[in-house]
């Protein structure tokens, strides 16, 4: 699978996202500047400390044990003259000298490395808060089109596996590559302050080393896109699957799953082994490389040392404590050389996934707002649809030419068959997508002038399919409402009849409803969403088969409650029992996106047309529909099953 490919739910994305990792440093790295300084700083001091150990242990030789030069004299790059005042002069101080630097470096390298690591994980850790939240932010406030088209563990994998890999580049990989980078360069520059011709032959390999790993870069960099996009696919796959466990133990699908889970894993493994196998060759070649510098500088330092002078046309002399020293930073650098290749590793899987984080981020959203769009007012509760109609995506048209009114306080219930648009209708209500044509209106005000937030918080919306938050039973009813008190809540709970209910719960309203509510039963799940919305106190009450999931007697029990709810508010109603609508102010008919009849329950029944066939079959009356509403309802029922897959 590409990672260009139509597999790549992110692919039009990303590729709207230009230098990723430099926008990622100019919105997020700024607010943590301090952190980032002082990583940088505790890193170089960190390293020169670090490196001190060798240099000393190479002046030891030759200015203590075989006394060729003086201490001072020897010490490369600091000038005789600041160090002579401080060094001894005598043979046993020397010593003790040069054993109280190794100690300063140990002691002064701990505390520097503290310092370092203590920088670059705040300034990682804060980086990687900020993103998570502002791209969840971001995300949650995107259009109902966009999560159509996406799997939750698609974007799920955006929030974690995506951001954490920047976390561990802006840690790992970049506190490596300023301790790296620190060390190479010191070592270069103690290298040819001791002896250019032969740090000359230690850095050899570096511009090879060079030209591989750009080509690494290269050929590494598409196969991680593809490993993301994979794992998406993978989790999307495991959280739907897990979502849906009761029903794959109720068709015995156990098998049939594992055989799904097992291809989407496959699919992963084949993308991420590609990876693997790429990195896992140019590691070893990265060694082989800088271990060419290594024995290039043994083989000519030692001849020298051996000799007496330069092999070739190498000139001067090379001390024993020199030639030590050499081979210690030799060894020393040699191996950052190799590991920087590690940190391109880091920063290509970074990169990839900073393209997926700001490309989600920079997903416009179609439902504009205007920046001086007032909050609606609700004087009445009026609403009016003036010819709307509107479809998805896939450019067929779902609602068409919708227009009535209704006044406030009264209520208006939409029937007719499986996708004939009547949940689509009350969307466009709460402009959970704007219509194509025509005009929804409160009171006079297009809901497309006014602000979102004030549009919601003016509707309760109740669904068909409930949702719960993992949590109480308590914060499930004030969700929305959260300053709701006590008292508020019980008597929220009352009107739904669903305070008896959860009174017999084991911790009462305290009792935790499980994942998506699942220790509660589809009735309870309902009523405790019912009480949310009362709780609310909207001025446009919306009930979308709000009843759907509860027996004869607890539905009879909760309309005597929404009758007395609905009383002074504008109240909308979709229902497939007719008889819970039948007291309705006004009845739509919908079929095909098109309103074919309105008006009272009486009214409608004395129409004979498909309200009438359809309170028929409810009533037991007649034992099935005309012919020609069956096909038309097949038709409709094919034609949303080949949209769902």
């Amino acid at each position: 699978m590409s990672p260009d490919s139509d597999d790549d739910p992110f692919e039009d994305q990303r590729e709207r996202v230009d230098n990723p990792m430099r926008r990622l440093f100019a919105e997020y790295g700024r607010e943590n500047l301090p952190q980032f300084v002082l990583g940088v700083v505790a890193s170089v001091a960190a390293r020169v400390l670090d490196l001190l150990p060798p240099v000393v242990l190479g002046l030891a030789i030759d200015a203590i044990i075989r006394q060729e030069k003086s201490f001072a004299a020897a010490f490369p790059v600091v000038p005789e003259a600041w160090l002579a005042p401080f060094v001894p002069a005598a043979r046993g101080g020397q010593f003790f000298f040069a054993v109280g630097i190794i100690v300063f470096s140990f002691v002064g390298g701990a505390a520097f490395h503290w310092l370092r690591n203590w920088g670059w994980n705040s300034f990682a850790q804060n980086i990687q808060h900020a993103v998570r939240t502002d791209t969840y932010d971001r995300m949650q406030r995107l259009n109902m089109d966009f999560f159509a088209d996406k799997q939750t563990g698609e974007m799920m994998s955006i929030l974690s596996n995506d951001v954490n890999r920047l976390e561990r580049f802006l840690n790992d990989g970049m506190n490596s590559f300023f301790r790296l980078s620190v060390m190479v360069l010191a070592i270069a520059v103690v290298l040819l302050s001791y002896n250019w011709q032969l740090a000359l032959v230690a850095l050899v390999p570096v511009p090879l080393i060079a030209i591989f790993t750009w080509k690494f870069v290269q050929i590494i960099q598409p196969k991680y896109a593809e490993v993301r996009s994979s794992v998406g696919t993978l989790n999307s796959r495991l959280e739907n699957n897990l979502g849906g466990i009761q029903v794959i133990k109720t068709f015995n699908a156990e098998s049939h799953e594992s055989d799904r889970v097992d291809g989407v894993s496959m699919d992963y493994f084949g993308a991420n082994w590609d990876a693997i196998n790429t990195r896992i060759k140019f590691f070893p070649a990265l060694r082989i490389l800088a271990g060419i510098g290594f024995t290039l500088t043994f083989v000519v330092g030692g001849l020298w040392v051996i000799e007496g002078q330069g092999p070739g046309p190498f000139t001067g002399e090379l001390e024993v404590g020199e030639f030590v020293t050499f081979i210690l930073l030799t060894q020393q650098f040699v191996w950052p050389l190799a590991q920087f290749g590690q940190i391109i590793n880091m920063y290509q899987r970074a990169h990839a996934s900073s393209e997926r984080i700001f490309g989600l981020m920079d997903e416009p959203a179609r439902l504009a707002e205007k920046e001086d769009a007032p909050d609606l007012t609700v004087t009445d509760g009026r609403v009016e649809y003036d010819d709307v109609s509107f479809g998805y995506d896939d450019g067929e048209t779902i609602v068409e030419d919708i227009s009535f009114e209704v006044g406030g306080g009264e209520t208006l219930a939409l029937v007719g068959p499986t996708g004939a648009g009547k949940s689509t209708i009350l969307k466009l209500l709460m402009r959970m997508y704007d219509t194509d044509e025509g005009t929804v209106s409160i009171d006079g005000q297009d809901v497309r002038d006014v602000t979102l937030s004030s549009l919601r918080q003016r509707i309760a919306y109740v669904s068909q399919e409930t949702f719960l938050f993992y949590g109480t039973v308590r914060e499930n009813i004030a969700y929305g409402t959260f300053d709701a008190d006590e008292e508020d809540i019980v008597a929220a709970a009352k009107a739904a009849e669903a305070h008896e209910f959860i009174s017999n719960l084991p911790d009462g309203y305290d009792t935790k409803v499980g994942e998506r509510g699942v220790k509660l039963s589809g009735g309870q799940r309902q009523r405790v969403s019912i009480a949310r919305a009362i709780l609310k106190d909207p001025d446009i009450l919306v009930l979308d088969e709000a009843t759907s999931d509860v027996d004869t007697e607890t539905e009879m029990l909760i309309q005597r409650s929404l009758d007395t709810l609905t009383e002074d508010r504008t109240t909308f109603s979709i229902a497939h029992r007719l008889s819970t609508i039948k007291d309705a102010d006004t009845i739509v008919v919908l079929e095909d996106g098109r309103i074919v009849e309105r008006g009272t329950h009486d009214d409608l029944l004395a129409d004979d047309g498909l309200y009438a066939h359809l309170w028929g079959v409810q009533a037991g009356e007649i034992d099935q529909l005309p012919d020609e509403f069956v096909e038309r309802a097949a038709r409709r029922q094919a034609e949303v099953d080949a949209s769902d897959d």
